[in-house]
């Protein structure tokens, strides 16, 4: 269980869905109880299939281009400390790539799950090598098991907080959100921090 529970803290801290609550409720104000809870619905989806195809993929695409488990660990973790990074300075969507230009294209859009929410919102690169990282890390079945729940865990948690999205803004409002924003985006730097730490360990003192 001590898997599942790292896997998860790290998982949700680096989507950080709470930073995404403030993009859901504008792209979808005008949608009605039912088609928000369709879009939270399809969007966790989106992210569940995405997230375990990564874990099961990528170590066939590290192989394909020659990428040692290192050099993932230090781009992941440069990657993840980056967005840690946004979150403290509050440019979080800026970091994922929601510019102006992109914001104005994502509200005239109908179908929003899977861009811009799902990628890049929540499954960005830095999800996605964290997650290759455990699957070369844990080579066990039952850890890789509860590495697995954990996935499920975080995209239900998805879906609660986005369907919460109107409750959370109302209830925090917009210092409150980018407060928790600044705490998630501390502990998402020290998880990248922790990954270039391991990296280096691995490439310097047990070769």
């Amino acid at each position: 269980m001590e898997i599942f529970w790292i896997s998860f803290a790290a998982l949700f801290s680096v989507i950080n869905p709470l930073g995404t609550v403030p993009i859901f409720v504008g792209l979808t104000a005008e949608n009605s109880k039912t088609e928000k809870r369709s879009v939270s619905i399809a969007t966790a989806i989106y992210v569940l299939v995405i997230l375990v195809i990564s874990f099961y993929t990528g170590k066939y695409i590290l192989s394909f281009f020659g990428i040692s488990i290192e050099a993932l660990q230090i781009a992941g973790g440069l990657i993840i400390a980056a967005s840690g990074f946004a979150l403290l300075s509050g440019n979080f969507a800026e970091h994922k790539g929601m510019k102006k230009r992109e914001k104005d294209d994502a509200f005239n859009r109908s179908e929003v799950s899977l861009t811009p929410l799902a990628i890049p919102m929540l499954a960005g690169p830095g999800t996605i090598s964290l997650l290759i990282s455990y699957q070369q890390e844990y080579h066990l079945v039952t850890d890789q098991m509860f590495i697995l729940g954990a996935i499920v865990a975080v995209s239900v948690s998805i879906f609660a907080v986005l369907f919460s999205g109107d409750f959370i803004v109302k209830s925090l409002g917009a210092s409150g959100i980018n407060a928790l924003s600044r705490i998630i985006g501390f502990i998402v730097i020290a998880i990248g921090v922790q990954y270039l730490i391991s990296a280096i360990n691995s490439l310097f003192f047990n070769s």
